[in-house]
């Protein structure tokens, strides 16, 4: 019996994992530039050490790595010049501060108190010399290409500078990796180059590429899984119940 309950346990483990992606996925549905992510199973069948080899009758379900959904979300139209979203694929560039590099989708931008042009998260975003510094008193465009330009709202009001160009980049979505941020970062570590076929919908946001409805199916569907899996061990205990009983000498 023990055999069994094992068996059933790995499948419930398995289920609560994917249930915590779903509720995890269903709590950022909002979220600007938010991939969902799926924990995918896999069987594995049970290895004994008997001679001959038993037949391979059992499996327990194992985790076997955390998908991450790359499709683009929708974008909606928000009209403030510091927000931009990326058109297609690519990805925002930030630069953390140890020196590495993290990317996103999500492009609700700001200008900090000290000028730095950075995300909600107070991330400044990677240009192409280092952060981007913004002049006080500027009224700031970003051009499709990741170009920054800042107009003077006093003095020479008509003079347009260019003070540097958002990072974008397109590395194999295959390197990718979901830091517990929620900020990806590519496997090896290094910087990914920029990419200059990457451009920018200034004036809009991309949404959470998250399903609603999807969810919540999978969630019910989830819930059912779970269920059966107790079941299986409440059966497996009650068998070990009733053959105790018989064993037991009268």
């Amino acid at each position: 019996m023990d055999r069994l309950i094992y068996t059933a346990m790995t499948g419930a483990t398995g289920v609560l994992n994917r249930q915590a992606a779903v509720t995890h996925n269903l709590a950022n549905v909002s979220t600007p530039g938010y991939k969902a992510e799926e924990h995918r199973l896999r069987a594995v069948q049970v290895q004994t050490h008997n001679v001959p080899a038993a037949l391979p009758t059992r499996a327990f379900a194992v985790d076997a790595s955390t998908h991450s959904d790359f499709g683009a979300g929708p974008l909606n139209y928000t009209g403030n010049a510091t927000d931009v979203a990326v058109k297609g694929r690519g990805w925002i560039a930030l630069a953390l501060p140890d020196g590495s590099e993290a990317y996103t989708r999500a492009g609700g931008l700001e200008v900090s108190e000290n000028g730095l042009l950075q995300t909600k998260n107070g991330i400044p975003v990677q240009g192409d010399g280092g952060p981007l510094s913004i002049p006080p008193d500027s009224r700031i465009t970003i051009e499709r290409d990741g170009t920054v330009s800042v107009v003077p709202q006093t003095g020479a009001q008509n003079t347009v500078n260019a003070i540097g160009r958002i990072k974008l980049v397109n590395p194999p979505e295959a390197d990718l990796v979901r830091g517990p941020d929620g900020l990806f970062r590519l496997k090896s570590g290094d910087p990914a180059p920029q990419d200059e076929t990457v451009t920018l919908s200034p004036g809009y946001l991309e949404n959470s590429n998250v399903n609603p409805v999807e969810q919540m199916v999978a969630m019910i569907s989830l819930a059912r899984q779970f269920e059966m899996q107790m079941r299986v061990i409440t059966s497996a205990e009650a068998n070990d119940r009733a053959a105790t009983q018989v064993l037991t000498p009268r």
